[in-house]
């Protein structure tokens, strides 16, 4: 795990007293609205409905316990006793009184936090596969690259007030679990014919109101290169991309409207007067930051005690196959800890979970903690042997609901419980399909579901097996369904069902579509394959017959 150095340290403290100045100036009425806008969005702190949301970024979604321990702290000082875990790997608060805010940065800032360009037009959050440098299937860990491009993109003079924002993931997989295909630029770790290590970048992704998969803008290139590379895109967007329009902002407007090949051109002409500047990565350069990320100090172990709590306990076996995967270390497992209980909105983590968590993380997977694009947790490297104490404990905290992957672990966003921008709510349909689903859950397979509460798409929706989207109809609340949806190697944007499903008929449209689902599937076919053979047409008949 990355540490910070001394200038790191002092760069964050000093940002801190930046912004604390700033807000006392704004809280005196010497900065109006307008001007403490843009610098409260460059550190993450939004206005929404009731409150100040403050958002922090966990960069490629890795934690320490000790930094779980104070975003607990946070939580519990400065607002309700919970936090919000994002599709973006990052967390959210969202009851901060502003005047606050700057010492919330402060105490973030002591365990090597913050949460600069988690908000604004800039360069975000740079996001990774959650399972990096544990999945059997790796070509490469992600994380020094993302730690590599986090230090190059933070506070970035040219890149500080973009046309909009701007994120980017990395995958080091074949099977990709960072989503690449839909952000700004996303980047595939592989290997040439010689066995060098170079990325395919794709560009042009993204959700919202015009839902886009991103595009191949190069098939290659050497790893010393990715930051020269980056650079291009990013001067190409700062010049040419529209400022006169949010909509048409983001730089998935400019590649469509451009054109990939002309984007591209233009892309290589700038890359060739920097390519061989300082922004070359040297070995030293990379191996200053892999040196973070060697392999941990695994243990030899066996499997003899996991087999007989298996054959003991049904409801342990049922989280094992659901809520673990294998991990590249023999006698280690990866498990996930859902934040999908029946008695909470998705996402939510209260004080005395995380706090719990922190001390699982620390007896149990060398202190650290994953979050995932699911608004899930991690706990990445626990032995076999110690899964069985893992979930008792788990169990006693309500974090081991046995349903990764199905339809109730679904993303959701705060939707118009929280949000100022939300048409719909989405909280209750989460907790109306959660009801419905608790009991057969796993029996229906697993499926992705994605919603959002408005056309922004912050809960993905458009990539979900099954989408639904928040409309407002003349005051009233309205959902439209996607089916066929995926973020995986192949992203697809769904395909629109039908007509909006007013809100009191939506759990059934859900449930109608399940059990088309589940009439028509083959042996261990999944939903997506179901849905190619079978086509819309009848998950739509049953549909709207029934409504």
């Amino acid at each position: 795990m990355y540490l910070y150095n001394e200038f790191d340290q002092t760069l964050v403290n000093e940002r801190v007293e930046q912004f604390r100045d700033q807000t006392k100036r704004f809280l005196n009425g010497d900065l109006t609205e307008e001007q403490f806008r843009p610098l409260r969005l460059m550190n993450g702190l939004y206005i929404q409905t009731h409150a100040p949301m403050l958002r922090i970024n966990i960069p490629y979604g890795l934690l320490s316990s000790k930094q779980l321990r104070m975003l607990a702290h946070v939580s519990h000082k400065y607002d309700k006793d919970y936090g919000h875990f994002t599709t973006r790997q990052n967390i959210q608060f969202n009851w901060p009184e502003l005047k606050r805010v700057p010492d919330i940065l402060a105490d973030l800032a002591s365990v090597q936090m913050h949460s600069i360009q988690s908000s604004g037009n800039c360069i975000r959050n740079t996001t990774a596969d959650p399972l990096a440098g544990v999945c059997a299937d790796e070509i490469e860990d992600p994380r020094p690259y993302c730690e590599i491009i986090r230090q190059w993109s933070t506070l970035h003079p040219e890149f500080s007030y973009l046309p909009r924002k701007f994120k980017i993931a990395v995958s080091g997989s074949p099977k990709d679990r960072a989503a690449t295909q839909v952000h700004d630029i996303g980047l595939h770790l592989k290997k040439d014919a010689d066995g060098n290590i170079g990325f395919e970048v794709l560009v042009g992704g993204g959700l919202g109101r015009t839902p886009v998969i991103g595009q191949t803008i190069n098939n290659f290139i050497a790893e010393k290169d990715l930051l020269s590379y980056l650079e291009a895109i990013l001067r190409v967007y700062n010049r040419f991309g529209r400022r006169d329009n949010k909509y048409k902002a983001r730089i998935k407007i400019l590649v469509r409207e451009t054109g990939l090949d002309t984007f591209k051109e233009q892309v290589e002409a700038e890359w060739a007067s920097i390519r061989d500047s300082q922004l070359t990565l040297t070995d030293d350069n990379i191996q200053r930051v892999k040196r973070y990320f060697t392999p941990l100090n695994y243990e030899t172990a066996n499997d003899e005690v996991l087999e007989q709590h298996l054959a003991n306990s049904g409801a342990f076996c049922q989280w094992f196959q659901q809520n673990t995967k294998a991990h590249k270390q023999s006698g280690y497992r990866i498990a996930f800890v859902s934040l999908k209980s029946p008695k909470r909105p998705p996402g939510d983590v209260t004080k005395q979970q995380m706090e719990l968590i922190a001390d699982l993380a620390d007896q149990y997977s060398f202190g650290q903690i994953r979050t995932t694009h699911d608004q899930n947790l991690a706990l990445t490297d626990v032995k076999s042997s110690n899964l069985y104490a893992l979930w008792q404990q788990l169990a006693e905290h309500d974090l081991a609901t046995a349903n990764i992957g199905t339809i109730t672990d679904m993303i959701c966003c705060p939707g118009l419980d929280f949000c100022s921008l939300a048409n719909a709510s989405s909280i209750d349909i989460a907790q109306g399909i959660t009801d419905r689903f608790t009991d057969s859950a796993i029996d229906a397979g697993n499926i992705s579901l994605k919603m959002s509460g408005c056309m922004n798409g912050c809960g993905h929706h458009s990539i979900g097996e099954i989408g639904i989207l928040g409309v407002d109809k003349k005051g009233e609340q309205w959902y439209q369904l996607t089916l066929g949806g995926s973020d995986s190697h192949q992203s697809k944007l769904g395909d629109r069902l039908g007509k909006a499903i007013a809100k009191d008929g939506v759990v059934d449209a859900i449930d109608d579509i399940v059990q088309v689902y589940k009439a028509n599937k083959i042996d261990d076919e999944n939903f997506a394959s179901t849905l190619q053979r079978i086509g819309l047409q009848p998950f739509k008949d049953k549909v709207y017959d029934a409504h």
